[in-house]
């Protein structure tokens, strides 16, 4: 995975929401929150800076960041697919969706492809059962999916 994410301008900016944040009560979350936005995950990297600008444990910061869903680890790809395993779309094959993903991007589960382009999560209901199984890419939702729906779709990315 291509580690420019990490550069200098990023830090900064991580830097003046930490002086913004230090000196008020629970500043962990905001920061959390904002270096998410400005890195796209809280990789071990960030955590570091954080933890030594902040003077908190660094156990703590992962403990945060792998708590909570809304954080990420590693860079999310620039299509970001996510296929619903809710009971409805389970039972209508979404197992079998996401197989096919996998086996048409290279991409597991949590993961993001090397050269950035996908990455892949097994997300729970979206609220259009009635469509199930149901499949995003960003912000756009596909329904009523088959494996052999597929290759079709990535191919528009």
């Amino acid at each position: 995975m291509d580690k420019n994410y990490l550069s200098k301008e990023n830090f900064e900016k991580l830097y003046e929401v930490i002086k913004e944040h230090k000196d008020t009560k629970g500043p962990l979350m905001p920061v959390l929150h904002e270096a998410q936005k400005i890195f796209g995950c809280i990789s071990l990297e960030v955590q570091k800076e954080i933890s030594g600008k902040m003077s908190v444990p660094l156990s703590e910061i992962y403990g945060v960041v792998t708590f909570y869903s809304q954080f990420t680890l590693e860079p999310k790809g620039k299509y970001h697919i996510g296929v619903c395993l809710g009971t409805a779309c389970y039972v209508r094959g979404s197992q079998a969706i996401i197989d096919k993903v996998t086996e048409l991007t290279g991409v597991e589960i949590g993961k993001t492809s090397s050269d950035g382009r996908f990455s892949l999560e097994a997300t729970r209901c979206i609220g259009a059962c009635g469509l199930a199984p149901v499949l995003s890419v960003n912000d756009e939702v596909y329904g009523r999916l088959t494996a052999n729906d597929i290759a079709g779709i990535l191919e528009k990315y």
